[in-house]
């Protein structure tokens, strides 16, 4: 039988799986595709919360329907996703590699040279659906600043484990991890 944890973010609940990442440690999967009511809601949340930007960005693939949401919201017409691979309509592009808990091995992340250009100067805002180890954000990061942007502020809908410790991001609530005895 499976078993779930109980998550009530910007008004709304959901039951989350709990998924094993190793043998020692679950989480709950946290899956914001395809659900359109709990996307709005924590988009209209974080935009609440969060500090003043020029552009989104986000990594490919669960923080894409949530920084469109938010754009769509704040009545932004461009924001950012750092893609998974090399794209044929991309210029120049930049990359970083990164290790992220749910992906279970290094990925590298491409972001578009014109895109990059654009970020230039200007102050960006990174989103993504949860922070856990941190690892996507220090990608996200690296692409900013090798693009020659301003971060200015991390979000995320929910913070997991040690994350929501942390003082440099604004989330909406925190995710527990779930330790194997």
């Amino acid at each position: 039988m499976r078993e779930y944890f109980r998550l009530k973010v910007a008004g709304l609940t959901r039951d989350l799986p709990i998924c094993a990442v190793s043998d020692k440690l679950d989480i709950a999967g946290f899956v914001i595709f395809g659900d359109a009511e709990l996307t709005e809601a924590c988009a209209r949340d974080l935009l609440k919360i969060i500090p003043e930007y020029d552009y989104l960005i986000t990594a490919e693939a669960k923080g894409i329907p949530l920084v469109h949401e938010m754009a769509r919201q704040h009545g932004d017409k461009k924001h950012f996703v750092a893609r998974k691979g090399l794209k044929v309509y991309m210029v120049d592009p930049i990359s970083v590699t990164v290790h992220s808990i749910t992906t279970l091995k290094e990925q590298t992340l491409y972001l578009d040279g014109e895109d990059a250009k654009l970020m230039k100067g200007k102050r960006i805002l990174i989103v993504d659906d949860v922070i856990s180890t941190g690892e996507s954000l220090r990608a996200l990061e690296k692409l900013v600043e090798e693009a020659g942007g301003i971060i200015c502020g991390r979000a995320a809908i929910l913070a997991e484990g040690d994350a929501a410790k942390r003082d440099d991001i604004v989330y909406l609530e925190e995710l527990p991890l779930f330790f194997k005895d």
